[in-house]
Formats: C-alpha cells, sequence, structure tokens
C-alpha cells in the first residue's frame, strides 16, 4: 500500500483574508514595515505559497507619529526622477514625514514585496493614513500588534 505523500499549493480563492488595524505611533519605521510585509505577504499563514497571495489587508494609522532611529531623519533620503534630463528630484524623510507621512510607511512595506505581479497585487493591500480616523469601519478591522 502507498501513501501519496504531496505538499499542499494554496491557489488564490483559498486565501479568507482579514482585515488588521496597526497603530504606528512611538514605532520605529523599519521594524514595523518588516512585520507589515510578512503579514500582507502571508508569511505567518500555514498554507503560505510563495506564489500566490495568502495575507491579509492592513489598515496603519498614525503615520505622522512613526519614528526613525538614529540620524535617519535628515540623512535619508528618497528619490524620484522627473523623465527629463537633470531631472532628478531628492527629499530628506524629515520632509516627507511633514509633507506626506504615509509615504514613509508605503515606501518601506512596498521595497520589502516582491519586485513583480503578485508584489504590485500586494502592495494594494496596505492603506496608509496620518491620523487616527480611517474609513475602513465596514470591514471590521482587528487591532494587531507586533511584540
Amino acid at each position: 500500500m502507498t501513501v501519496k505523500k504531496y505538499t499542499y499549493s494554496a491557489k488564490a480563492s483559498d486565501n479568507k483574508g482579514k482585515w488588521y488595524i496597526v497603530d504606528a505611533e512611538d514605532q520605529v519605521l523599519g521594524r514595523l514595515a518588516s512585520q507589515i510585509a510578512a503579514r500582507i505577504r502571508g508569511k505567518h499563514n500555514p498554507m503560505y505559497t510563495p506564489h500566490t497571495d495568502t495575507g491579509d489587508c492592513i489598515v496603519v494609522v498614525n503615520a505622522d507619529k512613526i519614528r526613525l532611529t538614529g540620524r535617519k531623519l535628515s540623512q535619508k533620503m528618497y528619490y524620484r526622477h522627473s523623465g527629463y534630463i537633470g531631472g532628478l528630484k531628492e527629499i530628506t524623510a524629515a520632509k516627507l514625514l511633514e509633507k506626506r507621512p504615509e509615504d514613509l510607511i508605503r515606501f518601506a512595506v512596498k521595497g520589502m514585496l516582491p519586485k513583480n505581479r503578485l508584489g504590485r497585487q500586494l502592495n494594494k493591500k496596505l492603506r496608509v493614513y496620518a491620523g487616527p480616523d480611517h474609513p475602513h469601519e465596514a470591514q471590521q478591522p482587528e487591532p494587531l500588534t507586533f511584540a
């Protein structure tokens, strides 16, 4: 008698995907971003499959109260290019935190996701808000804390 042993490969339809809310107040940016990226990717899930979306949706509030360690506020630079010659734009983390604090978390998490179609799909599961309010009460997000 032979018993077939195989590794289960999750399908996109298998993902039930819960909603969680994370408070970013006094959290260190990189540590929070890595934990959020793992949660969006679904690595906490026993049915994790690398090529399939098995993660959860994350709502981050209080992004304007995020913390950066060391001298990153003044030394860390974010770059973008306009497409024209000499069109390189740069902004420090301090100025970005004051202008668009949501982008700090969004850029950090995006850099930790795969650079392909799956990564772009997973990136849509992150919602970031500067203040304590968010429009996702209908999804009944559960609070999520990282130790």
